[in-house]
């Protein structure tokens, strides 16, 4: 995947490991922000089948990043990485 620079000076700041965004990717829901980005969260679902893929205790104890999130462009380059405070709705 690309990432511009801007993503990934903002996942060092942030602390997000790649593996999260492999996740987000693979497993996430995508909501368009109607901004020209795709913002890509774990909802309950998503974490459902991510614990059935990797395992429990995987996701137990990366349970700190589940309220990542990443912006990814419409060609799929990653624009940034963040972390949730509040709830985005659906």
């Amino acid at each position: 995947m690309n990432k511009s620079t801007h993503a990934a000076i903002r996942c060092q700041q942030r602390g997000i490991p790649n593996l999260i965004i492999d996740w987000l990717r693979d497993f996430g829901k995508e909501i368009y922000d109607h901004h020209g980005g795709i913002v890509v969260v774990f909802t309950h679902s998503a974490r459902r089948n991510l614990e059935r893929a990797m395992g429990r205790e995987v996701i137990r104890r990366m349970s700190e990043w589940m309220n990542a999130y990443i912006v990814i462009s419409v060609d799929g380059a990653l624009i940034t990485a963040g972390k949730r405070h509040k709830r985005i709705k659906l």
